[in-house]
């Protein structure tokens, strides 16, 4: 069995973004030289998210509205957890809305997704360091 495990690493400017990060996860695939299993991609910060989606804008900006209606950023005096001094206790609901991680499977040595499907790194407290995990295996 081959393994591969790598770190990519983000530094978003914003408080928010999403980046698609489907041809770097692609690109260690074909780096592992597995064409049979599956690649594991997680994200690694307690405000940060890793989802497959669309990639389209309008439904981008649709996910901005909806998570920031279902957990605002202000007042932020509204959330328990932002009393220990931080202000990202809405980052902390927001991925855990979007997920930590997907698992892909890998078919001759390209992941083997569904129509439209590509992979999403999601940043909910930018402007510092995060990384996210890839860890493939297979044959």
């Amino acid at each position: 069995m081959k393994t591969l495990r790598e770190e990519l690493w983000f530094n978003v400017p914003t408080r928010r973004a999403f980046i698609n990060i489907t041809q770097q996860v692609q690109d260690l695939v074909e780096r592992s030289g597995v064409r049979d299993g599956l690649v594991l991609v997680n994200a690694m910060h307690i405000t940060a998210s890793v989802f497959i989606n669309d990639d389209e804008s309008g439904l981008h900006q649709d996910y901005e509205e909806w998570l920031e209606r279902l957990a605002p950023f202000d007042p932020s005096t509204r959330y328990q957890h932002n009393r220990t001094g931080e202000d990202n206790a809405d980052a902390h609901m927001k991925r855990q809305i979007m997920g930590r991680e997907v698992v892909v499977a890998i078919t001759d040595g390209r992941l083997d997704f569904g129509p439209w499907e590509q992979i999403f790194y999601g940043e909910f407290d930018g402007r510092r360091r995060k990384r996210v995990l890839v860890k493939i295996i297979g044959e």
